[in-house]
C-alpha cells in the first residue's frame, strides 16, 4: 500500500484561467523584465510555499507550455472557467493539501516574498494584506475553510465569502499588492516601473 505524502504547511494557488479580454492578449505570457508574467507571479511565493498550484482555463496548452520549465509547479485545468473566477478558486483549493494557502490572481505579478512572510505570521483564519489602508493580494486562508468554500455556488465569489466570514488585515510596506494588469495601459506602466527599478 502506497503511503500518501504528508500534508505540507504553506501552499500557493495562482489563478490564471481568465480569457484576458480587457488586456486584449494572453496575460500570463506577457513579458515583464524578460520573463513571462506567470513566472513573475510565482516568484514571490516560491520562497515561502512548499507547493504551488496554477489554475488555467483559457489557452490552457499555452499556459502549460510556459510552466514546463518549472517542474515544481503543478498546473491544473478548470474546464468551466467561463463561469467566473470563483470556479478557478474552487478548482485550485480542491487540490490544496497543506494547512494554509495563498490565493493570488496571476495578473498581480510583482508581490514580493516579504508579503507572504507577513501573512504567514498571522494566525487569523483569513488574512488580507493592506498598503496604506488599501486591501490587495494575495489572500491567506486556513485550509479548514476550504470545505465551506467548495460548498459555495459557482455564482458566489471569494470576496463575498471573506465578507461573511471576516478577515484580519496585515499592513505591509509593498505597493506591489495593489498593482494589477487589467488593461494594456496597466501593462505598459508595469513595464516602465520594472525598467525604472532595473
Amino acid at each position: 500500500m502506497i503511503t500518501p505524502p504528508p500534508p505540507t504547511h504553506l501552499e500557493g494557488v495562482v489563478l490564471a484561467a481568465g480569457s484576458s479580454l480587457r488586456a486584449g492578449t494572453f496575460k500570463p505570457g506577457l513579458m515583464l523584465g524578460g520573463r513571462p508574467m506567470i513566472e513573475r507571479s510565482i516568484e514571490g511565493m516560491r520562497e515561502v510555499c512548499d507547493r504551488i498550484i496554477v489554475v488555467g482555463g483559457f489557452a490552457f496548452g499555452q499556459l502549460r507550455g510556459l510552466l514546463q520549465p518549472m517542474p515544481d509547479v503543478e498546473c491544473v485545468e478548470n474546464p468551466v472557467y467561463r463561469l467566473g473566477m470563483f470556479t478557478s478558486v474552487k478548482a485550485g483549493l480542491s487540490c490544496v493539501r497543506g494547512e494554509r494557502c495563498f490565493l493570488l490572481p496571476a495578473d498581480t505579478p510583482l508581490v514580493p516574498a516579504r508579503v507572504y512572510r507577513a501573512l504567514a505570521a498571522s494566525d487569523a483564519l483569513i488574512s488580507v494584506p493592506t498598503f496604506r489602508g488599501s486591501r490587495g493580494h494575495p489572500v491567506c486562508l486556513m485550509a479548514s475553510l476550504i470545505p465551506a468554500i467548495l460548498r459555495e455556488p459557482d455564482t458566489s465569489s471569494l470576496r463575498e465569502f471573506i465578507h461573511r466570514t471576516g478577515s484580519a488585515t496585515v499592513e505591509v510596506d509593498a505597493e506591489e499588492i495593489l498593482l494589477v494588469i487589467d488593461t494594456s495601459e496597466d501593462y505598459e506602466r508595469m513595464v516602465q516601473q520594472l525598467s525604472g527599478k532595473a
